[in-house]
């Protein structure tokens, strides 16, 4: 055979510079910085001024530290939902914001006096919270750049900061609308505290781990019981995990429905010998203490005191080879009621004053037989229950324990020891028990109770419940009516609750009125706010906005005066916070009230209300009084921070939520699922991540995922994600390069397109639906913003609609057609919408490379991908019968590829345009060149039965490269190349 032409340069191959390789890394940081010189953000507000407005109100992070994975993935989730908002032309701004006061901050500072070996309690305060401000500055910066690294866009020139002035001024100024409609009291009642931060704290403060403590049964020896002679010189046990509250115990606690049993417990002996004591044994403290000693305990627990016993007794031995046995005799059975009025002493009553008062038994209808004994003591300082229990019968707390934990220096029994959560204090060795043991108190002690225990989650140390004057917002008292004003939101609220608005109540409406997303996270912030105490505002701490009021020394009220408020208000706009510190608090008051008489505050206020109130100088500060956020947007953490104290407070000053939506995301985990810690060294650390792969590929992967629940991400995931990004990047590719030369004297009308243009364009308005019911809140869809759909979808239509399937028919049109050709003219003109469409499409998952992609065919400085709106998709599109029509085909086509591959393998054929096939199955005939959809030789349908393939003996045109009847011989032109090279 002759050498034949070589057709190559005839043919019409993709031409673009875009590169296949990404090189995200070097790249990203060029596209920032064009973003940041032609001002995006501010350009984007001006083209969008005027339009429906959609606020996410960003929840503020704690500016200490390095970004990490959890970060990165919240701050990406809310700049995709923000990006595809402006993409269906809203007016979509975004305000960052940072959390600067509190103990994140606070504690940092801290640390480095505790570095130097220095008492942050002797530095002026002043000084104290300059250097707070700082760091929080410091970190503001740090964290700034690198959320910007992530491509999140939004209002970076002047983002929100708790610390500002202004904002310090709004804070208080929510505050005085609690105290004006009554919605604040001093109070001392146990709450969480921190001996190590010194500080009371939130319940949002709080992480709880399991622990191992100290459990320990103790005796108290009943002195009276009118119900009950009998019980007189029986000891009542108690068993407690918090072994450094019996110091401080007042009252004691029965069920009145539990049965309890009077025992009489004696010891014996196992061994080898004839079973009696030896002398020495009778000697020992423990069975002195224990023999024929009488004990009232609730029956249901009776084995599981003998178990303590006897694991007490087999420890304490002095002879380890004897065995030494509690025996538990019931001498009879006594009901609940039967304790009432029966007093007991302290088992340190020997020490008089305040351990030789007597201990009354107290009905508690939250006792019960699940653990323990059936009876509680009563410490009000150090339980809720104790606190609310004893304070109904006039039992006050004595304030015993410090703010570091120790008991105070006057303190009769361990006066000025502790800490009371350092284990060594509080052990079965400790003190406490040993000074218990000796008084002949102590039954049982083991350090060997495993249970889950609340910690502060800065420090890492454990908390205790202290009971300590603070500040609370009530959460049952009923608003004080014409102080809010009332919307028709509320006044429903108040129909509802009969008896006047409480905060409570207004926030369970506003709860029900609130769309939660995923749906079912509206049960867990309702169970909490069903359940939650008062809220505990006041910090002893010195950085953060201080409870701006003044207490009457005679009455104990604050004192509520719109002037002085106002003139307090003007003074935090002024120089923030610090000026409540170094005022002329004559000044504040005014001529109508004397200083002398007044206590200045000067307690801080809990950062979660300073986080809770950012609504109101953010949202509202920029948008309008009573405007509301669309959204709000953190981890499922959140329902008991910063979601709930933003309700409470809005609840409380607005009578509604300060948002109409929330979404619940779920926590970043390492490849194994297991949690990211520093110990176990699998952290994921977002920064490398974005240094060694850009950040489109961390935003592939937090758009991919499930986030509605925790996520996983490691080498393999993050491998994944790379390789669905690299193939919507050749797709991208790919467009760009059969669109080289696109002109829009080459666009068809729909009504000229051939049957597979009309079908791939059905498809894309589907796509379009399904993409828009993810973003659009207004489709009201159930999938609302679960951008794993969208992203799904996304990839998916790229992948398989186009790349595998319609580009893979079309290259030999768009490689061989004329360019004049309606089928080529028509494929491009497909492929223009689509360019179109996916670019926008994919700009709020990957938004550095839509730039890309769009600059590259439109190389306009001066525009951006990210000005464009969503794509305009004609409904008229959609067509169900091509839908089913060629649902069909493509799985014929898929079972002809099938068939055909084994032949490939073993190098029968080269390619599928080598093969002849028939097949069994009809293939419709209208409007349909099946061999042309197959990529195949020729197809013969409805002959024989399943699929058979051959090699075709047809020759191969040169230029083209399809086997075709008119090539006489291989390397020829056929009729359709001929025509084209000769016109």
């Amino acid at each position: 055979m002759t050498d034949q032409p070589d057709y190559k340069s005839t043919v019409f191959l993709p031409v673009t510079d875009f590169p296949m390789k990404a090189g995200l890394a070097q790249k990203e940081p060029a596209i920032l910085a064009r973003w940041e010189e032609m001002d995006l953000y501010g350009k984007l507000r001006e083209r969008r001024k005027g339009r429906e407005r959609f606020i996410l109100h960003d929840g503020p992070p704690y500016a200490n530290g390095d970004i990490h994975m959890g970060h990165a993935m919240n701050k990406v989730l809310k700049d995709i939902i923000v990006r595809s908002q402006s993409l269906l032309g809203r007016d979509a701004p975004y305000v960052p914001g940072w959390d600067c006061h509190g103990l994140p901050i606070e504690w940092k500072i801290e640390e480095e006096y505790r570095k130097k070996k220095q008492n942050k309690d002797e530095v002026p305060a002043q000084e104290f919270r300059a250097q707070c401000r700082a760091y929080a500055d410091k970190w503001v910066g740090v964290q700034k750049e690198q959320f910007k690294r992530l491509g999140v866009m939004g209002d970076w020139d002047d983002p929100y900061l708790t610390m500002k002035f202004d904002a310090e001024a709004t804070i208080v100024s929510e505050l005085l609308k609690f105290a004006e409609s009554g919605q604040l009291y001093r109070g001392a009642k146990p709450v969480m505290w921190s001996p190590v931060e010194k500080t009371a704290l939130a319940e949002a403060e709080v992480e709880y781990e399991d622990i191992v403590s100290t459990q320990i049964d103790v005796a108290f020896e009943i002195v009276e019981a009118p119900n009950a002679p009998e019980l007189v010189g029986a000891h009542a046990v108690i068993w407690t995990t918090t072994p450094w509250t019996i110091p401080v115990n007042q009252a004691l606690a029965y069920g009145p429905e539990i049965d309890y049993s009077i025992i009489e417990v004696s010891l014996g002996v196992s061994d080898a010998g004839d079973g009696n004591l030896s002398l020495e044994q009778r000697r020992n403290p423990l069975m002195e203490a224990l023999n024929f000693k009488r004990l009232v305990v609730a029956n249901e627990l009776i084995p599981h005191l003998k178990a303590r016993l006897n694991n007490d007794l087999r420890d304490k031995s002095t002879q380890p080879e004897v065995s030494l046995n509690a025996h538990l005799k019931v001498l009879s059975n006594i009901r609940g009621t039967d304790l009432a009025g029966a007093v007991a002493h302290h088992p340190m009553h020997a020490l008089g004053g305040f351990f030789a008062r007597p201990r009354p038994f107290l009905m508690g209808d939250f006792v019960t037989t699940d653990a323990g004994t059936g009876l509680v003591h009563m410490a009000p300082d150090h339980g809720e229950d104790d606190f609310a229990l004893c304070k109904a019968h006039g039992i006050n707390p004595v304030f015993a324990v410090e703010n570091d934990g120790k008991y105070r220096e006057d303190w009769l029994w361990l006066g000025g020891q502790g800490s009371v959560i350092n284990p060594k204090f509080v052990s079965k060795d400790g003190p406490i028990c040993t000074h218990l043991r000796e008084a002949g108190g102590l039954l049982a002690a083991s350090d060997d109770f495993k249970h889950s225990y609340p910690h502060s989650w800065r420090s890492k140390a454990k908390i205790i419940f202290r009971c300590t004057p603070q500040w609370f917002i009530p959460m049952d008292r009923a608003i004080s009516d014409g102080v809010i004003p009332r919307c028709a939101e509320e006044e429903a609220i108040l129909a509802r609750q009969g008896n006047g608005a409480t905060l409570r109540g207004t926030a369970l409406d506003a709860i029900e009125n609130t769309r939660w997303v995923p749906e079912r996270s509206i049960n867990r912030i309702r169970s909490m706010v069903e359940g939650r105490p008062d809220w505990v505002i006041s910090r002893q701490r010195a950085w953060g906005v201080p409870i701006a009021l003044y207490v009457h020394r005679k009455t104990g009220e604050y004192l509520v005066d719109k002037a002085v408020n106002a003139r307090i208000i003007e003074a935090f706009k002024g120089a923030g916070a610090d000026a409540w510190f170094g005022a002329d608090h004559q000044a504040l008051l005014g001529p109508d009230y004397d200083l002398n008489d007044y206590e200045v505050v000067n307690d801080i206020l809990d950062v979660w209300f300073d986080s809770g109130s950012t609504h109101s100088f953010v949202v509202e500060g920029r948008y309008g009084e009573g405007v509301r956020a669309d959204l709000y947007l953190e981890g499922s953490d959140q329902h008991r921070g910063w979601f709930q104290s933003s309700l409470l407070e809005a609840s409380g000053t607005r009578g509604r939520a300060p948002y109409d939506a929330v979404l619940t995301h779920g926590f970043a985990l390492d490849g194994q699922g297991r949690k990211m810690s520093k110990s176990l060294g699998n952290v994921v650390d977002p920064l490398k991540v974005i240094a060694e792969s850009g950040s489109d590929i961390l935003r592939v992967w937090v758009a991919s995922t499930d986030y509605f629940d925790d996520v996983r991400i490691g080498k393999e995931v993050l491998a994944g994600s790379s390789d669905a990004y690299r193939k919507l990047r050749n797709t991208f590719r790919y467009l760009l390069g059969a669109l080289s030369d696109f002109s829009e004297d080459e666009r068809l009308p729909f009504s000229e397109m051939p049957e597979l243009e009309r079908y791939m364009l059905h498809l894309l308005a589907k796509l379009d639906a399904d993409l828009k019911a993810v973003v659009d809140k207004a489709a009201d869809s159930e999938n609302w913003l679960e951008f794993s759909r969208y992203t799904r979808a996304l990839f998916d239509f790229a992948n398989s609609d186009l790349s595998a399937f319609f580009f893979d028919i079309r290259k030999d049109c768009l490689y061989c057609d004329a360019k004049s050709d309606l089928k080529r003219r028509a494929y491009r003109t497909v492929l223009d919408t689509l360019f179109h469409a996916l670019v926008r499409y994919a700009a709020p998952i990957i938004p550095f490379t839509a730039e890309e992609v769009w600059q590259s065919r439109y190389p306009n400085l001066e525009e951006s991908v990210h000005f464009l709106e969503w794509p305009e998709v004609d409904g008229n599109w959609l067509d169900s019968g091509l839908d089913d029509k060629w649902t069909g085909l493509r799985s014929q086509r898929n079972q002809v590829n099938e068939a055909i591959e084994p032949l490939r393998r073993e190098k029968v054929i080269r390619s599928s345009l080598e093969a002849d096939v028939t097949m069994g199955e009809q293939v419709p005939s209208d409007g349909v060149n099946f061999a042309e959809i197959a990529i195949v030789a020729r197809i013969e349908t409805g002959v024989g039965d399943g699929i058979v393939v051959k090699p075709s003996d047809w020759h191969k045109c040169g230029r083209c490269w399809r086997l075709l009847p008119e090539v006489k011989e291989d390397g020829a032109l056929c009729n359709r190349c001929d025509e084209v090279l000769g016109a």
